[in-house]
């Protein structure tokens, strides 16, 4: 399962994913859109798939694609069709009963597709449309990621009924020599608040966010300014391979969708098997309702950690675990330059200077899913260097805390750096350290010590994953 399409709708959160039933890979002609439910975003239950390749206009798989909720309440789907003739159009679904609040069964509208293959465009690069935003002029606007040659772009196509679709005359935005531009999202973000805004809010309070995924498997986002009178997006850095990422690890697909119950844009991506101040980043955070996991809590305070020192952090457990720690720092002076070639390129760093590699300041951090004599481990881990020009994470370590908290599931490790302006996601597979002989340390391998100012971690609790069980009606 991959490629979600997420949404609210009457208080129930409907989880909509690209899947295969007939086995565990991709296939290019057996794509169904899979459908779980939850009304807490942690514990979900599958009901029946949403769509099957059953027409000509999509015989040959159900790609994914987004939902739109219309005046009335009334949810949309529209979805990335592959038909008879191998071409990707867009398709729409409606709820055939809008009184079931899990909207169990989607019809297909008769009169796909709605949008076919533009012209000048390969007949298999035009796919996953966004969630539609609606403008002043009362016109509904959604984005097809597509490519001309080696071009990635973005159209855009406006409609006043949902039905009929128009493509503008110039494309939404453009990058050239980057291939074809996957699952776009295009959603707004405010500017002074925390709080998440629907995808047609416009005015100045807030800037647009666009995302696109490459075929590196990453995704990758602009903060900028979108102009619904012009359809023009105007983004503060133009795209390159060094632009920020939503996530710097294994994260692909995203698709965000605004909780009207919390107020909040919640962000759900694909792990596969293999705002600052200054608006130059997104802020990312876990969702509050994994609290209802938490169990056995550990805190202490004030640790003072020695360059080389360790310590196991006890009486949780290691392989499902929720940790926040903050680090507070001294001796600054005593960081290292930052190799100048490494200036346009945060990964890199990282790929040549992991933890094995002693400095100075750093690498302090975590070791997650270790095994009792540390012959395997996962480090996630800070390095303070000095720059001339900034940092790659908006953080003062001179006015701040340094902070981390990492979510630890099995083989799946998640950590949000610096308040969640940094983020990457991890699969790794120990055969060492599974359930109970996996263990969790702080560690600090640099010459200078650190102090953990506080560190919170849990136990985790086992969530309800698409079981099968009977279904209320009620909360």
């Amino acid at each position: 399962m991959h490629r979600a399409g997420p949404m609210c709708f009457n208080g129930v959160y409907h989880l909509f994913y690209q899947y295969n039933p007939y086995g565990p890979i991709f296939t290019f002609d057996q794509m169904h859109w899979g459908h779980s439910v939850s009304h807490d975003l942690i514990n979900w239950i599958p009901v029946d798939h949403a769509m099957a390749p059953t027409e000509p206009f999509d015989i040959n798989s159900c790609y994914s694609g987004s939902v739109t909720i219309l005046p009335g309440n009334k949810p949309v789907m529209m979805y990335t069709g592959v038909d008879s003739e191998k071409r990707q159009v867009q398709n729409l679904a409606f709820p055939k009963d809008l009184s079931d609040p899990y909207l169990r069964e989607w019809i297909k509208y008769t009169g796909n597709p709605v949008i076919e293959v533009p012209d000048g465009i390969q007949p298999g690069d035009f796919r996953d449309p966004t969630t539609a935003w609606v403008s002043e002029d009362g016109k509904w606007r959604i984005i097809v990621g597509s490519r001309k040659d080696k071009d990635g772009i973005a159209f855009l196509y406006r409609s006043e009924d949902f039905i009929s679709w128009t493509k503008s005359d110039s494309s939404f935005y453009k990058v050239a020599g980057i291939g074809i531009w996957e699952c776009p999202d295009f959603f707004p973000v405010s500017v002074d608040s925390k709080e998440g805004v629907d995808a047609s809010v416009l005015n100045s309070s807030v800037k647009h966010v666009l995302k696109l995924g490459l075929m590196d498997g990453k995704d990758y986002y602009m903060i900028g300014n979108y102009s619904y009178e012009k359809d023009n997006y105007a983004p503060q850095n133009e795209l390159t391979l060094t632009t920020p990422r939503f996530d710097h690890g294994k994260y692909y697909g995203s698709k965000s969708f605004f909780d009207p119950i919390k107020n909040r844009r919640i962000l759900i991506a694909w792990v596969n098997e293999c705002d600052s101040e200054a608006d130059k980043q997104l802020v990312q955070w876990p969702i509050e309702e994994i609290k209802m996991l938490h169990e056995n809590e550990v805190c202490f305070r004030n640790k003072k950690l020695e360059g080389g020192s360790l310590h196991e952090i006890l009486g949780i457990t290691a392989s499902q675990a929720d940790v926040t720690i903050s680090f507070k720092l001294s001796n600054l002076e005593e960081a290292e330059e930052l190799d100048p070639s490494w200036i346009d390129d945060p990964r890199l760093i990282c790929s040549e200077k992991d933890a094995s590699n002693k400095g100075k300041i750093g690498p302090f951090g975590l070791l997650a899913l270790a095994s009792h004599d540390l012959t395997e481990q996962t480090a996630i881990f800070f390095r303070i260097e000095k720059t001339s020009y900034g940092a790659f994470v908006d953080v003062d370590p001179q006015q701040d805390e340094i902070s981390l908290r990492t979510l630890i599931d099995h083989s799946i490790v998640e950590s949000f750096g610096g308040g969640g302006k940094t983020c990457i996601t991890a699969r790794v597979y120990p055969t060492l350290a599974i359930g109970n002989e996996a263990r969790l340390f702080a560690f600090n391998d640099g010459t200078e010590s650190v102090v953990i100012s506080e560190l919170s971690a849990w136990s985790v609790k086992k969530a309800l994953i698409n079981v099968d069980e009977t279904i209320s009606d009620t909360n």
